[in-house]
């Protein structure tokens, strides 16, 4: 689960969002409020807030969000014990408060409003209230049981290294395969081997490498692989070409109906490329250097 949090001062604008019905709201949690709509609740935060004039941005606002597969769990009552947990972590309970559960989209949320002022006049001190929220909303979901952030990302890091190893297989199946000798070539085969392959166009309207697109999964070059950047897939392509010959065929690269150059960089590392295996090529005939 994540926590995000802040203070605002336009109470009845961000509430009534949070109430909005379009999005198939319900509230889930509601203390020492009587209010039954947005106008109606703002209004009895302002007679609290009104203890303290000094402070602005008075009203504090919280969106807490369970993964996509706890949400599908979650109903009124698990979402209602959340709030209650994560105000008691964060030491506002003696509070106003309201909270929402927003249903339009997959990823089930609940937006949190809370009077920052309590009923002494005294304004919460909202320091580093983003990472206090996040800290709060990790301890909440290890102790009713929900997925925490860390847990998320293990997971993330753990399928991310599986989807680079298994994208770097078909990329080398590719090579060894149909043992392209043009971008558009490798690009072909690539797409054979079920891994989408994108094309990065600069500024300048120039080739500088490709993403590659597979399982929901969308890297570049130089995440999947230090050997899968731009240069060197096109160092791999010159491969037994002649310079004149590779840099015919691979200075330009057709992308949605229109040709594309190489970027400098890229044309160099290749070019550095083909004129070393010239050399190599020279010395082993005996030419000499």
């Amino acid at each position: 689960m994540i926590g995000k949090g802040k203070a605002i001062s336009y109470t009845q604008a961000s509430m009534s969002y949070g109430w909005n019905q379009e999005k198939d709201a319900q509230v889930v949690y509601s203390q020492n409020l009587v209010g039954e709509n947005p106008k109606e609740v703002t209004a009895e935060f302002r007679l609290t807030q009104e203890l303290n004039t000094n402070c602005e941005k008075n009203t504090l606002s919280f969106i807490l969000s369970p993964t996509i597969d706890d949400g599908k769990n979650l109903e009124k009552k698990e979402l209602s014990r959340i709030c209650d947990q994560f105000m008691k972590q964060m030491n506002l309970k003696d509070r106003q408060a309201i909270a929402f559960v927003h249903r339009d989209k997959a990823h089930k949320h609940i937006h949190l409003y809370v009077n920052r002022i309590d009923f002494k006049g005294q304004a919460y001190n909202d320091s580093f209230i983003g990472k206090r929220s996040q800290v709060a909303a990790e301890k909440v979901a290890e102790r009713l049981q929900l997925t925490t952030v860390k847990q998320v990302q293990w997971e993330k890091e753990h399928n991310l290294k599986a989807i680079r190893s298994e994208i770097k297989r078909r990329h080398d199946l590719t090579m060894q395969q149909f043992k392209p000798r043009s971008f558009e070539g490798y690009i072909k085969g690539m797409e054979t081997n079920g891994v989408k392959v994108i094309p990065s166009i600069n500024k300048a309207n120039k080739l500088q490498g490709f993403r590659f697109e597979f399982d929901k999964y969308n890297l570049k070059g130089s995440e999947v692989h230090r050997s899968m950047t731009g240069g060197n897939i096109g160092k791999i392509l010159a491969k037994d070409k002649s310079m004149a010959n590779f840099l015919k065929e691979n200075t330009s690269l057709k992308v949605a109906g229109k040709t594309v150059e190489l970027s400098t960089g890229m044309a160099k590392a290749i070019a550095k490329q083909v004129i070393k295996k010239i050399i190599s090529k020279g010395m082993d005939a005996g030419m000499g250097f």
